[in-house]
């Protein structure tokens, strides 16, 4: 006779329970009598080891090392590509959706190339690409192989002396906190090169791309126009 605390809305719960597969994560958890966090944390770390494998070895697989005779893998991008920076070719190892402000300050070292919004707005990774005022953060690496790219770095004079706009920024005190500074530098030197007197209202429309959370905009103004002089 079954005893009637174990029926319950007439399913008879004296029968042995199932048992818990005997491999795997949750094996492993019902045998080590873990508790319930520690149940729902083997749950979510399976789950990404099987969602990342198939980024490793699926998402990237055009983007193998290892090359096929013709090239790259159909349907991907070299990955072992050579910039011009500065002036000199450099050899760097590039992801296919890797934009130039990454490639530049962690491939390459070069981090007076700002990240601030990463979203094309601010103009704090502003570098030129064939004398253009540009966005790294928006720009792919693998669209500017055959560009010259100069960053804040390649401005430096032969001797280690700054550029006119640099010393002009340290006269006029254009910087404030200083993290927009590179970024208004390139601009500011994009500009100069191609138009060596500047009115007022062309050096506003040529920084308007750069945002200054301090407000220093007249000081980086007047650090341009002093360039332009000297």
């Amino acid at each position: 006779m079954t005893d009637e605390k174990s029926l319950v809305s007439g399913f008879d719960t004296s029968a042995a329970e199932p048992r818990l597969d005997e491999g795997g994560v949750l094996g492993s958890i019902g045998r080590t009598g873990a508790s319930r966090r520690q149940f729902i944390k083997g749950v979510i770390a399976s789950g990404a080891v099987v969602s990342s494998a198939g980024y490793v070895f699926g998402g990237l697989g055009g983007c193998s090392m290892e090359q096929p005779a013709g090239g790259a893998a159909a349907g991907g991008v070299e990955r072992l590509i050579s910039l011009m920076v500065n002036g000199e070719t450099r050899r760097v190892d590039v992801l296919p959706f890797e934009t130039l402000a990454m490639t530049l300050r962690y491939k390459l070292g070069l981090t007076g190339t700002k990240l601030g919004c990463d979203r094309a707005e601010c103009g704090a990774c502003t570098v030129l690409l064939d004398g253009v005022s540009t966005y790294s953060c928006s720009t792919l690496t693998h669209t500017v192989r055959n560009k010259a790219i100069r960053t804040v770095e390649g401005l430096e004079g032969p001797n280690g002396e700054l550029h006119p706009v640099q010393q002009a920024m340290i006269d006029e005190l254009g910087p404030q906190c200083g993290f927009c500074t590179p970024g208004q530098v390139m601009s500011a030197v994009g500009l100069l090169e191609t138009n060596p007197n500047p009115t007022r209202d062309e050096v506003r429309h040529a920084l308007s791309g750069n945002l200054c959370r301090c407000g220093a905009y007249d000081h980086y103004l007047n650090s341009v126009m002093r360039a332009a002089r000297a």
